[in-house]
């Protein structure tokens, strides 16, 4: 695998001083600087590499810092008392200093496979990659050209091997390399592709957008856990919306959440609905701070498929709530084959799809039952997004929002004790109106010479 298969470019190396860029030390983890720091007193060239310095140029604070060095895993092992050595795919050092890890790379070769060093190709996916090189190679072996700079902590200039920088300035994201031999080395980098648009406003360039549709399908080979860490990241970063969208223009949907593709595909107009809504509340609850849970997403984007299959078994005479669980049962199983939810995440999924038709039955009981449900405020968060449905489900969610703000008892005597199912059957309860202050009564003061 030489040079020229892996990249259109000779690497050519553009140096912008600092003065020519807006990077700031105040701006880089204090973590990351002490490993920069270290490594070139040792006697190593070091810099910060990647989506941080592709951030940093943007104008936007990176969540991570990477390290590129000359420094090999055994050799930065050696200086750093807080690290640890891990991967076998590719060999990383991760220095901790507390909860944060600065991840130290040693430089990519581009040697041929069965040279010296340790790499193992399989129908043209890189399964192990441990062959050591310079930081040119290094340029030329990443993924895309806005993420093959480096910062060089010496003199605080950039050093661009591949027109990152000018693809910052086009704001187009292109691959480095043949894109059909860089997707099959790691079907991935497709999603990333996706993922790095929405959370970039970037455009991806028409020759790396073009194999999706022939090579979507090695999304299958790769290994679930890892399309979980993708997912993750492309909806729970503040960009779920933006990637979800993107995800479907570049037709790569249907090979990361299939059921969710087919759902769609029917045209249904309230579904399209609930997930963009559910999309845009996790984005926004992402920027204010809030906690999100992965399993409410998830339950999002799978209720199509689930909902229409259950309601398929109950038009063939199947008791709701065994249809409810089958049809919950079946779209996981297939959706873990792709992307390995954990099994927290997919129990609570399965609750909040299976309470949904409780929702229906307003009857005494069953409501104040179904109001002390553990999952009950994800249930009703998600019947809430259900409101495009019908007006009749509008209504509902209308009901059940005005019966939490009422008092216990007030609620009781509103709902009926059995026999309804029908939200019409139980109008909204009315708080009662409050006890007019009765007015306190003032003793007479004895009049003088009174015994």
């Amino acid at each position: 695998m030489n040079l020229e298969s892996r990249t259109d470019l000779a690497p050519a190396l553009r140096i912008i001083p600092r003065d020519q860029h807006i990077i700031s030390r105040k701006n880089i983890s204090k973590a990351a600087l002490r490993v920069l720091y270290r490594l070139n007193e040792a006697g190593y060239t070091a810099f910060l590499v990647g989506g941080a310095v592709r951030d940093l140029l943007l104008g936007v604070q990176p969540k991570d810092f990477d390290v590129a060095t000359d420094a090999t895993p055994d050799e930065v092992k050696k200086l750093f008392r807080n690290c640890r050595l891990i991967g076998r795919r590719f060999r990383l050092a991760h220095v901790v200093f507390g909860p944060e890890i600065i991840e130290v790379a040693t430089f990519r070769g581009t040697g041929e496979e069965g040279g010296e060093g340790d790499r193992h190709i399989v129908d043209g996916r890189i399964v192990r990659d441990n062959i050591w090189g310079t930081i040119e190679e290094d340029a030329v072996r990443r993924d895309f050209r806005v993420n093959a700079m480096y910062y060089d902590i010496s003199d605080f200039s950039v050093r661009d091997y591949v027109g990152g920088m000018r693809d910052l300035e086009d704001r187009v994201l292109r691959l480095i390399g043949n894109p059909e031999v860089r997707y099959r080395e790691d079907p991935v980098r497709m999603l990333r592709a996706a993922r790095l648009a929405a959370k970039l406003g970037m455009r991806i360039d028409a020759a790396a957008m073009a194999p999706f549709e022939s090579l979507g399908p090695l999304l299958a080979d790769a290994a679930p856990a890892r399309l979980l860490d993708e997912s993750l990241k492309m909806f729970l970063s503040g960009n779920g919306l933006k990637s979800f969208r993107m995800l479907e223009q570049c037709g790569l949907l249907k090979f990361l959440f299939p059921a969710t593709a087919r759902a769609l595909k029917r045209d249904d107009v309230a579904l399209r609905s609930l997930i963009e809504h559910g999309l845009s509340n996790t984005d926004a609850r992402i920027s204010e701070g809030k906690s999100v849970t992965p399993a409410f997403l998830f339950a999002v984007l799978l209720w199509g498929e689930v909902r229409d299959l259950a309601r398929q078994a109950i038009e063939h005479g199947q008791d709701g709530n065994e249809a409810w669980a089958r049809a919950a049962t079946k779209v996981v199983a297939e959706q873990c084959q792709r992307v390995a939810i954990p099994r927290r995440f997919t129990f609570t999924m399965e609750e909040i799809w299976s309470l949904q038709p409780r929702f229906e039955q307003i009857q005494r009981k069953r409501v104040f039952r179904l109001m002390a449900h553990p999952r009950f405020r994800a249930a009703f968060d998600f019947l809430v997004l259900r409101a495009d449905e019908s007006a009749t489900m509008r209504e509902l969610g209308q009901w059940w929002a005005h019966a939490q703000q009422l008092p216990q008892d007030v609620l009781a005597a509103a709902l009926p004790a059995g026999g309804g199912s029908a939200v019409e059957q139980a109008p909204a309860p009315m708080a009662a109106r409050p006890p007019r202050p009765r007015r306190r009564r003032h003793k007479r003061a004895d009049k003088p010479g009174s015994a």
